[in-house]
């Protein structure tokens, strides 16, 4: 098989249901992700406070003892693109595979899901994207990428026609060839009258930050997290808009209080999201791990407290967190209880360590955000 489209798998029939669920589609990586997960005893951890990072050490030449090893499928358009479905949606996720053994077993998840592969491309000059990650400590996986396929997504492989009918498309972290497509896909999403989420990974802000501003204007939603925000504070010095600083609650949570610094430039959190904000966005949220996630909504900013669950893994919690935000935005359900459901649908994703068993229906979602109660409490902050 060449670089073509693969037909359509089994999905849910519409017929069966009481309404036709809305579509929505999904652009990005797909992968094998290979678990490893190591007792704390059997690999060395060395954490330097002065950069505030951890290493894995692992022994030239030792085997090393593992409690566990699994095989689950991956990857930012999977990840969100199952998310979207068990919260109601008909998806149908853009990604390039291999014509490899790995590349059917993603196409797996897609028939046990429900996913439709109209928009699934399959090249025979790379491989199937592959992940291996190794989890010990903290559970904060090392993770090892080969790309593969992932790297190959060209322009014939995203027509216009792609989001036809879709009232969310979602665009992770993309790299290479398939980056130079990233202002294209978001184009032809706005102009198909569809809610446009971006999640770009960092790779793709450091190398193509120009190329990611000029695409804003056709973005609804822009979710990162604090390293990959300060990573764009280069670019955004010249664009910050001119106002006074923002008064800052005492009990302010913490990103808001230190800011944001980045290669030499300090900015506001809330200076940030106006920036970027001015370029397009309605929604900017801004992650900061295990100490809660920000939304800015048309001038306000919103902060949701971590929600304390036993972790197993934290891949795909941000893959979760965005897709579930940009869900309940289109829903229309208002920035409080979209924030809260994205930190509960994330939470749930790292109690489990795969990055997909975590994710939850909307009703299942709906029962644990009312279960959390104040431990999941939206502070209006500006």
């Amino acid at each position: 098989m060449t670089d073509n489209q693969r037909p359509d798998p089994m999905r849910p029939d519409p017929m069966r249901q009481d309404t036709v669920p809305q579509r929505a589609v999904t652009v990005g990586s797909a992968t094998v992700d290979i678990i490893t997960v190591i007792a704390d005893r059997d690999i060395e951890r060395v954490t330097m406070t002065n950069v505030t990072a951890s290493f894995l050490l692992l022994e030239e030449g030792r085997k090393i003892e593992a409690e566990s090893i699994t095989i689950h499928p991956g990857g930012g358009a999977v990840n969100t693109a199952v998310c979207l479905a068990r919260l109601g949606y008909a998806v149908a996720p853009v990604v390039k595979l291999g014509t490899d053994l790995n590349a059917a077993k993603i196409l797996e998840t897609f028939d046990a899901e429900g996913l439709s592969g109209d928009l699934v491309r399959q090249s025979e000059s790379l491989d199937t994207g592959i992940t291996v990650m190794i989890s010990s400590h903290d559970r904060n996986a090392s993770i090892f990428t080969f790309r593969g396929a992932n790297t190959l997504i060209s322009r014939e492989d995203v027509p216009e026609d792609a989001f036809h009918g879709a009232q969310l498309v979602h665009v992770s972290g993309l790299s290479n060839t398939s980056a130079d497509q990233h202002g294209h896909i978001v184009g032809a999403a706005r102009r198909a009258g569809a809610f446009v989420s971006a999640n770009p990974g960092i790779r793709q802000l450091t190398s193509r930050r120009e190329a990611f501003f000029a695409a804003l204007a056709d973005i609804d939603l822009i979710s990162i997290n604090r390293v990959e925000a300060e990573a764009l504070m280069p670019g955004l010095a010249a664009r910050l808009p001119d106002k006074a600083a923002p008064h800052i609650p005492h009990d302010a949570p913490d990103l808001m209080r230190r800011g944001l610094d980045g290669s030499g430039f300090d900015m506001s959190l809330e200076g940030f999201c106006a920036a970027v904000g001015s370029m397009g966005p309605s929604y900017v949220a801004v992650t900061d791990g295990t100490r809660g996630a920000y939304l800015w909504a048309r001038d306000a900013l919103f902060f949701c407290p971590p929600l304390q669950v036993a972790v197993a893994g934290t891949a795909g919690a941000g893959d979760a967190f965005a897709a579930t935000l940009a869900a309940a935005l289109v829903r229309d359900d208002g920035p409080e209880r979209a924030l809260a459901a994205a930190a509960a649908n994330a939470a749930s994703v790292v109690r489990h360590i795969d990055t997909q068993t975590g994710l939850l229906t909307r009703a299942d979602l709906d029962g644990f955000v009312a279960e959390a109660g104040e431990a999941l409490h939206v502070r209006r902050l500006l």
